[in-house]
């Protein structure tokens, strides 16, 4: 009788909030799970200084994330997942098996995979409607403590992390102005009418840096098309991200991963999925969705 084409039932790409809801679900199940993480559990979990909308009691990302990684290291006591520190740069579905390919050249099988890379913070040179030197420091809004903020302070992009920035820290006394386009109108909705934000629509920004000293120039066209001109004292990046997509992952045009488009043996979970459910708990409950529906459907397969 010969060896079954994979090593395991299920490889996790991703120790986020997705992937060890994931990695939880298969071991109820029964399923054999290996979990590839090359940094610290929990993610951007770590940064985060407020919950609000995640049930459970938690009131910060790095409560969370420490809860995240007890529950690996549970099921890593009880044999049930084991977990390898290590970096996925692709993953290949075929009709027997689905293998995850590493930086340092191996390439695990298993019967599927749940890609949970979550997503990374956009640059001024990504966002079409921001001119920016390259050079540009303009530090993450929601890595940014308001004790070192100078006024005026103007953030680029109405991302959410702004209202968890917010409510982190509802004490400063630095207003923040929001320059953002047409496509965060529905995010920045959500903080309309904080006192704390000046909210402002624009189509395009350009920074710039003046000769005579510190501080920023920025040239703003409103969405009328007039012109003004800012001096900031800080500029902050809130522009959202961009999904970190594995090379072998099918991607829609706005390069998420719709888990419909994905090979059979692929499940995709958590912000990968798309812009619009960038969530903790929605991510948890996609991590978790994303075995089950393997499961059921391999299950039906084999009645």
């Amino acid at each position: 009788m010969s060896a079954p084409p994979f090593e395991t039932d299920l490889v996790v790409v991703g120790a986020g909030p997705a992937g060890v809801a994931a990695a939880v679900m298969a071991a109820s199940l029964g399923l054999r799970t290996v979990v590839v993480e090359p940094g610290l559990v929990g993610g951007k979990l770590h940064a985060v200084k407020a919950l609000e909308n995640v049930s459970g009691g938690w009131s910060t990302g790095p409560q969370l994330a420490e809860a995240l990684a007890s529950d690996l290291l549970r099921l890593q006591q009880t044999n049930r997942c084991s977990v390898v520190q290590a970096r996925a740069v692709a993953v290949n579905g075929h009709d027997d098996r689905a293998e995850v390919a590493l930086t340092d050249g191996r390439i695990l099988t298993a019967q599927a995979i749940v890609v949970a890379t979550g997503v990374a913070a956009l640059t001024p040179s990504d966002a079409g409607w921001v001119s920016a030197p390259p050079e540009a420091p303009a530090p993450l809004l929601w890595r940014t403590n308001p004790k070192d903020l100078s006024a005026p302070a103007y953030v680029l992009g109405g991302d959410r992390p702004l209202g968890t920035w917010l409510r982190a820290h509802s004490e400063t006394s630095v207003k923040l102005h929001i320059l953002y386009p047409p496509a965060d109108d529905y995010k920045v909705a959500e903080i309309a009418g904080n006192p704390g934000v000046h909210l402002m629509p624009v189509s395009h920004a350009a920074l710039s840096q003046p000769d005579f000293g510190g501080g920023w120039s920025i040239d703003v066209k409103d969405r009328r098309g007039e012109r003004k001109t800012y001096v900031a004292a800080a500029v902050l990046n809130n522009l959202g991200n961009k999904p970190t997509a594995l090379e072998g992952l099918t991607m829609g045009a706005d390069g998420y991963c719709p888990p419909e488009l994905q090979h059979q043996r692929v499940r995709i979970a958590g912000d990968l999925r798309s812009s619009r459910y960038q969530r903790i708990a929605t991510a948890q409950g996609s991590g978790a969705e994303a075995v089950l529906a393997y499961y059921y459907a391999t299950a039906l397969q084999q009645a």
